[in-house]
């Protein structure tokens, strides 16, 4: 069974439950997936309210290629003692569900992930992010387009360095790309 969201041209958003059909279009997108997961039998979890102004809601994943699992030796300092406004969470892998400030999401993540790397010397590589293929329109700088950037970053530049890419490899080529 799956269920299928789409958001559409004037603003409202479509959901689809392929195992009945059952479709529903509204303009609160939460009302929609409320609606859905109850014609699918399953709990819907409201989201949680906003974060404060100049705060920002990810998850840090640890997506290690060999799937070492939440409890593996490495993370226990980590489960211990997470980065302030950050608690680790068990998604078959180790993960932190952070709400921390900074001027703008890839800022707070960037200096999450900075804080893990020199206080455990674990580099936090995913926003687990899933299907980040499948964009979205481009909302504001701290939504899920800015979630899909950083997690793609952080994913190439791990992806990078087990092929033994450095930093300088990584930093020329999104040169190369003329952005400023």
């Amino acid at each position: 069974m799956g269920l299928h969201f789409h958001r559409n041209p004037d603003g409202t958003t479509t959901g689809r439950n392929e195992a009945n059909g059952f479709t529903v279009t509204h303009a609160d997108e939460e009302e929609v997936k409320r609606q859905l997961y109850e014609d699918a039998g399953w709990e819907y979890t409201p989201p949680p309210p906003p974060v404060p102004p100049g705060f920002h809601r990810f998850s840090l994943v640890h997506d290690d290629l060999r799937a070492f699992g939440f409890e593996d030796e490495r993370y226990a300092g980590l489960r211990a003692r997470p980065p302030e406004g950050c608690a680790p969470v068990d998604r078959g892998c180790f993960a932190l569900e952070c709400e921390r400030p900074g001027k703008t999401l890839l800022d707070a993540v960037a200096g999450t992930v900075a804080e893990v790397r020199r206080e455990h010397g674990l580099v936090m590589n995913s926003l687990g992010v899933e299907k980040p293929q499948e964009w979205f329109d481009a909302d504001d700088k701290n939504g899920y387009a800015a979630k899909t950037v950083a997690h793609l970053v952080l994913m190439a530049a791990d992806r990078a360095r087990l092929l033994g890419y450095g930093r300088k490899d990584v930093v020329r080529l999104l040169d190369a790309t003329g952005i400023e």
